[in-house]
C-alpha cells in the first residue's frame, strides 16, 4: 500500500530546490556548489552523518531501559509519549533524506554509470543500512518517489514494501562490489572510506550484515521460518566472521586541538552531550551484575533482605548474564560490567590491575529521569557523581570507551549478527546450532569491548577506563568458560540467553536495534490475541499487564516498562497515549507535521495525525499482516 504526499517534505524541498532556480543562479555561478561532483567527494561526507545515530540514542535508549535521563529535551521518552512541534528523536530522518539523500543517490547514480562498481556498491551499501535504521525507527516512510525531481507530491511506502526494498539495495551492493572494476582509483576511495578503506571484501560482508539485521526484526512474525529464516541463515554466513570485521566510523578527535568540535566524538567529555543529564539506567545494572530482583506477584513489591548494604533485596533465583554475588568462583563475574558501565568506586584507578578490587565495585543505576535510583545514586558515564569535566585536578580526561573524544562511531558488529544467526537457529528449532551461535557472539562481544580499553593511569583520577587490557582479557576468559557461556547447561539455554546477550552487546550504542527486539516481543507485555491492545487486555489507561518472570515465555527477565506492576514502575504514561507504550517515533516534525499532514492523516491503522500515532504498532512487529483498522 501506497499513501500520497499532498506537500513536498521540508528535506526534500531543501534537495530539490536548487534544480528549479538553475537558470537565474547561473547570473552569480557559485564555485562551492559546483554542477557536477565526483563521486568519490561525496563518500566523507555521507559516512561522517553516521554521528546523528549518537544523536538519536538519547531517545532509543531510555525507550530499550539502556539509559535514564533528566534532560528536558528528551524526558518525554519517559512517558513513551512523543508530542509533535518538537525534532528530539528526528535526526536519523534528517541523516536519511538530507545530510545523505541526494549526495549519496548522485555518488550511486554517477558511479553506475562510469562504471566504476566498486564506489557505487559502497554506495548501495550504506543506503541498505541507513533505510533499514530509518524503518525500524519511524515505520512507513515515503522511499519510491523520495528523490523524484519536479514532484510536489510524493507516496508513503508501507514497512511491507520498504524492508524488501533494503534487502535488494543490499544484493544490488554485492552485485557491484563482486562485479570486476577496471577504475584506477588511486586512494580516491581508500583516503575517503573511514569505514573500511575501500575493502571490498568487508564492504560485501557488511551489506550481508545488513540483510542478516534487517530479516533479524521480522523474528516474531508467523512466516519466519518459511519465508525468511534460511535467507537470514545464508546472509549470516557470508557477513562478519569476526570483531575484526565490525563496522566502525573512525574519527579524528582531538579535544581543544582539533579544528572543528565535531571532530570529537559525540558522547566524549569536549562535547559534553552526556555530562550527567544521561546516565545507566537501573534495568542495565540489574543485568550486567546478575542482580534482577525477585518479585512478590502478589503485591509486586521487592522483598527486602538484611544485612545487605549493596543489594538490599532478594534476587531472582536465575540471573540470565552473570551472577556477581559470586565473585570468589571463577566465571561468575562478566568483566564488561567493568567497561560498559560507570562506577564511582576505585576514584583514582588505584585497584585497576587487581581482579578482587575490580569485582568488588558498586554499580548503581538511576531511574528514568533522575539519577536517584532505587538504591543509590547513578554516577555518571566518566564514572563520577557530577557533571563531565575537561580539565582541573579531578577531571574525566578524553573519556573512556566508547565515551572517548577519539572513539570511533560503531555502526555494526559481528556479536550482534551472531546472535541474530542464534535466533534464527532457534526459531526453526535447531538449538545445537542456536548454542554454538549464542557462545560465539558473546566471545566476539567480548573481544569487541576489549578494542576499546583506554586504561586510566593508575594513583590518578583522571579519566580512563578502571580496568587494565590485560585483567580484562584473564577475567573474560574465565567468564567465557563458565556457567553462563560454554559452561551453560543445554537444558537451561533459552531465547533469554540469546535476546539479553545481544541486549548487552549492544549497550549502548546499538540502543536502536534493541529496542527494535524489545518492540517484535511486545515488550514482554501479557494479551490474549495475537497482538497487545487494550481490547486484549494488555494494558488499561493506567496500568501494563506484563508477564512475570518466572513465565518460561517472557524474554527479558526483569524488564518492567514504567507503568508496570512492580515496585519502583508503578507509573503512568502521557493520557494521550491511552495506555499503550511506544511502538515508533514519529517523522520528524520540521519535515512531515509541517509539510506533509494530509498524507500522515491516511496511514494506517492508526493515523500519523492521531494524539496516539506514536503507539501506532510498526510492520514488522505485527505477527501477520498490518491490520487496517486498530
Amino acid at each position: 500500500m501506497r499513501r500520497r504526499l499532498y506537500i513536498i517534505s521540508a528535506a526534500l524541498w531543501l534537495l530539490l530546490a536548487p534544480t528549479a532556480c538553475e537558470e537565474y543562479l547561473d547570473v552569480n555561478k557559485n564555485v562551492d556548489a559546483p554542477a557536477y561532483v565526483d563521486g568519490y567527494l561525496y563518500l566523507a561526507g555521507i559516512q561522517q552523518a553516521y554521528q546523528g545515530l549518537y544523536y538519536d540514542v538519547r531517545a532509543t535508549a531510555p525507550l530499550a531501559q539502556m539509559m535514564g535521563t533528566s534532560a528536558t529535551y528528551f524526558n518525554v521518552y519517559a512517558q513513551n509519549f512523543y508530542p509533535t512541534g518538537r525534532d528530539e528523536g528526528g535526526e536519523l530522518w534528517r541523516l536519511t533524506y538530507f545530510l545523505q539523500g541526494m549526495n549519496l543517490e548522485n555518488l550511486i547514480k554517477q558511479s553506475e554509470a562510469a562504471g566504476e562498481w566498486t564506489l557505487a556498491g559502497i554506495g548501495y551499501a550504506i543506503k541498505a543500512f541507513s533505510w533499514d535504521q530509518l524503518t525500524k525507527m519511524h515505520g512507513d516512510l515515503p522511499m519510491t518517489d523520495a528523490y523524484v525531481p519536479g514532484l510536489l507530491s510524493h507516496d508513503y511506502d508501507y514497512q511491507s514494501e520498504i524492508y524488501p526494498q533494503v534487502r535488494a539495495w543490499a544484493y544490488k551492493a554485492v552485485e557491484y562490489l563482486e562485479k570486476e572494476d577496471l577504475t584506477n582509483y588511486g586512494t580516491k576511495i581508500s583516503a575517503n572510506d573511514y569505514i573500511y578503506g575501500g575493502d571490498k571484501a568487508k564492504w560485501i560482508k557488511f551489506a550481508y550484515g545488513v540483510i542478516v539485521r534487517n530479516l533479524a526484526s521480522l523474528s516474531n512474525k508467523t512466516n519466519f521460518n518459511t519465508a525468511y529464516a534460511q535467507e537470514l541463515i545464508d546472509a549470516a554466513a557470508k557477513s562478519f566472521a569476526t570483531s575484526a570485521d565490525d563496522a566502525t566510523l573512525r574519527i579524528a578527535g582531538g579535544g581543544t586541538t582539533a579544528p572543528y568540535s565535531e571532530f570529537n566524538n559525540f558522547w566524549g567529555t569536549f562535547r559534553p552531550n552526556l555530562s550527567y543529564s544521561y546516565f545507566q539506567h537501573e534495568y542495565a545494572v540489574q543485568v550486567f551484575t546478575g542482580t534482577v530482583p525477585k518479585y512478590d506477584q502478589a503485591t509486586g513489591n521487592k522483598t527486602p533482605v538484611a544485612g545487605n548494604t549493596y543489594y538490599p533485596y532478594e534476587l531472582a533465583a536465575k540471573q540470565i548474564i552473570c551472577d556477581t554475588a559470586i565473585i570468589t568462583q571463577a566465571g561468575h563475574y562478566d568483566p564488561r560490567v567493568a567497561v560498559k558501565l560507570a562506577t564511582a568506586d576505585d576514584p583514582t584507578y588505584s585497584g585497576i590491575d587487581n581482579a578482587f578490587a575490580v569485582k568488588k565495585r558498586k554499580y548503581l543505576g538511576g531511574s528514568f529521569t533522575g539519577t536517584s535510583g532505587p538504591i543509590g545514586t547513578a554516577p555518571s558515564f566518566y564514572g563520577r557523581n557530577a557533571s563531565s569535566s575537561y580539565a582541573g585536578t579531578t577531571h574525566d580526561g578524553t573519556g573512556r570507551w566508547l565515551y572517548r573524544d577519539n572513539a570511533p562511531y560503531i555502526l555494526m558488529t559481528c556479536a550482534e549478527l551472531k546472535f541474530c544467526l542464534a535466533e534464527a537457529y532457534w526459531k526453526i528449532g535447531d538449538k545445537t546450532a542456536a548454542f554454538e551461535a549464542f557462545k560465539a557472539g558473546v566471545k566476539e562481544d567480548i573481544a569487541f569491548t576489549a578494542k576499546y580499553i583506554t586504561p586510566g593511569t593508575k594513583g590518578s583520577a583522571t579519566g580512563g577506563d578502571k580496568i587494565t587490557t590485560a585483567l580484562f582479557t584473564t577475567l573474560a576468559n574465565q567468564y567465557a568458560a563458565g556457567p553462563f557461556v560454554d559452561g551453560l547447561p543445554t537444558g537451561d539455554f533459552s531465547l533469554s540467553h540469546i535476546m539479553m546477550q545481544k541486549w548487552v552487546a549492544l549497550y549502548p550504542w546499538g540502543a536502536q536495534e534493541a529496542w527494535v527486539d524489545m518492540r517484535k516481543y511486545h515488550y514482554d507485555i501479557s494479551y490474549s490475541g495475537e497482538y497487545p491492545s487494550q481490547a486484549s487486555g494488555a494494558w488499561t489507561i493506567n496500568i501494563l499487564n506484563q508477564k512475570w518472570d518466572t513465565d518460561p515465555t517472557k524474554v527479558y527477565k526483569g524488564l518492567y516498562l514504567a507503568p508496570a506492576q512492580v515496585q519502583n514502575r508503578k507509573s503512568t504514561y502521557n493520557l494521550l497515549n491511552q495506555g499503550s507504550p511506544c511502538f515508533r517515533i514519529r517523522p520528524r516534525y520540521n519535515s512531515e507535521y509541517m509539510w506533509n499532514k494530509p498524507s500522515l492523516e491516511i496511514l494506517t491503522p492508526i493515523s500519523g495525525l492521531a494524539d496516539n500515532y506514536q503507539c501506532s504498532i510498526p510492520w514488522f512487529a505485527y505477527p501477520g499482516d498490518l491490520p487496517t483498522t486498530n
